[in-house]
């Protein structure tokens, strides 16, 4: 998928399980949104400030989540 995308894009970002973590939590408690981690994975680097300053979009998808592992984070912890 990278071949094709990377003359389309400016670049990549990734972030920790801890982060992933953290942001699927933080949609769950203060939003009330249920995301699994790929879902949640932009507003993890949002919320890292690695994307730079200024406005950013961040799309949320997905809800495929295990309760038992949504439980966890919920928890404070970060599934392996």
């Amino acid at each position: 998928m990278w071949p094709i995308v990377s003359g389309l894009v400016d670049g990549a970002f990734t972030a920790s399980l801890d982060e992933v973590a953290g942001a699927v939590r933080m949609l769950a408690e203060r939003v009330r949104v249920i995301a699994e981690g790929a879902g949640a994975l932009a507003l993890a680097v949002a919320l890292s400030g690695r994307a730079g300053p200024g406005k950013l979009v961040c799309i949320v998808s997905g809800g495929n989540i295990d309760a038992s592992r949504l439980a966890e984070i919920l928890g404070g912890k970060t599934p392996a």
